[in-house]
């Protein structure tokens, strides 16, 4: 695990601490946890300002920054209005739009909790948990009790504050963790701007996107403004943030962490995970986060599944020359085949290929194909035909053909054993980067309705209120337009994810019958192979598979995976929009010294596995840097 880096003095230095370190300097009396407090605050007024020019105010037009110094990462501040006042930050940080009093003593707020806790520690000589000092971030996605949660948007909630917690929230405060705020996020979980909290930026180049929709999570963790944050991930918006923001990012098996007390975005892809900035810190947080939960009926098929010893005990050892000896790896090549992609994708693909090497020196045996080969597909495609049927089927109709009505013209069913045994007729398409279209009817509506009649706010109720009693950002080119998003979603009048259950099913039987034939222990890839893109750039298209973002299709269906630091581009490619071109023109090679991240992912409930490669590779490859313009303060102490 990466050390704290010490002050010239020898003193407890905040900058790239982590929990451990922390605790030390509390429990040898270098610093109190209000003075941490205090010292994490300074941080976020130094660097959370606005990093876009709004020449028309939050809601209109935006242009980028060069070198902002600024990348407004949080958008709530867990601070009482007197004391935000007194520290110079923006009113529109407090804790709660609609309570501007603010005087209720059961909410204690962040440097409340901070007194509180040294004075149990000067009665007791005891931390009050395992997370003290772990200063953290919430997406704004999730409920805190004690701040607004409105998931990005400026609703006019009646009390914008939820009744209760989410399940994982009270179980950071009961471990100690003080909770200093909202991080920033893209609107009702997507992109990289909010109505209310406005644009958050890349602090590696404020001029890029912090990655979507937990940027603000990432890029605060990488501003070194709080210890360690939680995201959320329907696709990638726990790893595509970590990469970006040269982070660690665990999305852990779906079913291990509770979702309850947050505005879903999807019931069947949603995760909860941590960014932190190295992998013990990312564990011990999952630690305290991790469990059933009965508000979360995922979680029953987690009970029994937790490790013996905590996760953060699978750490590797840092003086084992060869910590991963017996462990196997499966490269993933089909993502990183360069001729399918574009000149956008090849320097991170060249990157993860030269760490490939770390982790053979690490003692891992690597299960690879080799350039332009294929880990899974033999396997995929005798096992694919047979575990998602109906969804294979539906995708090729001159092999399976229908009619009018969708009834079989001819037998489908030997073809289909004829598949099993004999792969030669097996069509062009399906492989580890997409099995095809896994279309859902309802499925947000439902989850936010659920959502809102659990919050029992007396203004908010429906869908069709958030669309009625909120504003919205004009959309432009690169921003999405989410009140038709809303408008999209409260069209659909009926519940219907039977597509999404049946390809989880088949990827998960997929993925776990290939990884047992390959005898591999986890996965390994370039967490994504596009570079961070520009502030309001067209979005990259996607090629042969190949997302704009991050790769995605195993880790949404239940695989837990580890994102970690794996070096950084010399020069990138962009999108700019072309008059008369339905494609946006990728123009470069653009100089560019951006993050690259790379995945360890594994078979559900693999995280102490994850943990030990993850950390063994961190050891050893170091990638992990401060951001450029965004470093240590002038000590007042």
């Amino acid at each position: 695990m990466p050390a704290a880096l010490a002050s010239g003095d020898g003193k407890f230095d905040l900058m790239e601490t982590n929990i451990v370190a922390i605790q030390k300097a509390i429990t040898s009396k270098q610093i109190t946890t209000e003075q941490l407090v205090r010292d994490y605050l300074a941080r976020i007024k130094a660097y959370n300002g606005r990093c876009v020019k709004e020449p028309e105010g939050i809601l209109g037009k935006v242009t980028s920054i060069p070198n902002a110094g600024q990348i407004n990462a949080l958008s709530t501040l867990n601070l009482r209005p007197a004391t935000l006042k007194k520290l110079g930050f923006d009113a529109r940080k407090a804790r709660s739009m609609t309570d501007k009093v603010d005087a209720d003593a059961s909410m204690p707020d962040a440097l409340e909790v901070a007194i509180e806790q040294d004075r149990q520690f000067a009665a007791t000589g005891k931390l009050v948990g395992p997370l003290q000092g772990a200063v953290i971030a919430i997406k704004d996605q999730y409920d805190t009790f004690d701040m607004r949660t409105t998931s990005g948007a400026d609703a006019f909630y009646a009390n914008d504050r939820p009744p209760r917690d989410s399940t994982f929230a009270t179980k950071l405060r009961q471990a100690g963790a003080i909770i200093i705020g909202k991080a920033n996020m893209g609107e009702y979980a997507a992109g990289y701007r909010s109505s209310f909290g406005g644009t958050f930026c890349n602090p590696y180049d404020t001029q890029r996107s912090p990655g979507g929709s937990s940027g603000g999570s990432g890029s605060s963790v990488a501003a070194n403004m709080v210890t360690c944050a939680i995201a959320e991930e329907s696709g990638p918006s726990i790893r595509s943030p970590a990469k970006n923001n040269n982070t660690v990012g665990i999305s852990p098996t779906q079913e291990l962490v509770s979702r309850s007390g947050m505005i879903f975005a999807s019931f069947m892809n949603d995760r909860v995970g941590p960014i932190c900035r190295n992998v013990e810190d990312a564990a011990r947080v999952l630690d305290v986060i991790a469990g059933y939960d009965p508000k979360d009926e995922l979680t029953a098929f987690g009970i029994d599944r937790l490790p013996p010893k905590p996760y953060y005990s699978y750490v590797s050892e840092p003086q084992s020359s060869q910590p991963l000896a017996g462990v196997r790896i499966g490269v993933v090549r089909e993502y990183m085949d360069k001729p399918l992609f574009t000149k956008a994708d090849e320097e991170s693909i060249d990157i993860i290929d030269r760490e490939l090497a770390v982790l053979r020196k690490l003692g891992a045996t690597l299960v690879d194909p080799g350039a332009g080969g294929a880990l899974f597909q033999s396997c995929l495609k005798k096992y694919t035909p047979q575990v998602y049927n109906s969804g294979f089927v539906k995708q090729f109709p001159k092999l399976f053909p229908v009619d009018a009505t969708g009834k079989p013209t001819a037998d489908h069913v030997p073809k289909l054993v004829d598949l099993y045994f004999d792969d030669s007729a097996f069509p062009e398409g399906p492989s580890l980067r997409g099995l095809g279209p896994m279309p859902t009817t309802g499925e947000r509506r439902y989850m936010m309705e659920r959502y809102l009649r659990d919050r029992g706010d007396a203004n908010i109720h429906t869908v069709a209120d958030l669309i009625a009693k909120a504003n919205f950002y004009t959309p432009a080119e690169g921003y999405m337009d989410k009140k038709k998003t809303l408008d999209d979603a409260n069209k659909e009048l009926t519940l219907d994810i039977a597509n999404r259950l049946q390809a989880r099913y088949a990827l998960q039987q997929i993925g776990l019958q290939c990884m047992a034939e390959l005898k591999v222990d986890a996965l390994t890839y370039p967490t994504g192979n596009i570079p961070t893109p520009k502030l309001g750039a067209p979005n990259e298209p996607t090629v042969n598979g190949r997302p704009a973002n991050a790769w995605t299709l195993l880790g949404q269906n239940g695989f837990p995976t580890i994102t970690v630091p794996a070096g950084f581009t010399t020069a990138v490619y962009d999108r700019v929009s072309e008059p008369g071109s339905k494609e946006p023109k990728l123009v470069g090679p653009v100089p560019a010294k951006l993050p690259v991240g790379i995945d360890f992912m594994g078979k559900p409930f693999s995280e102490p596995t994850l943990v030990k490669i993850a950390s063994a590779y961190e050891a050893a490859s170091k990638h992990r840097e401060v951001p450029p313009g965004f470093g240590a303060l002038k000590s007042k102490r």
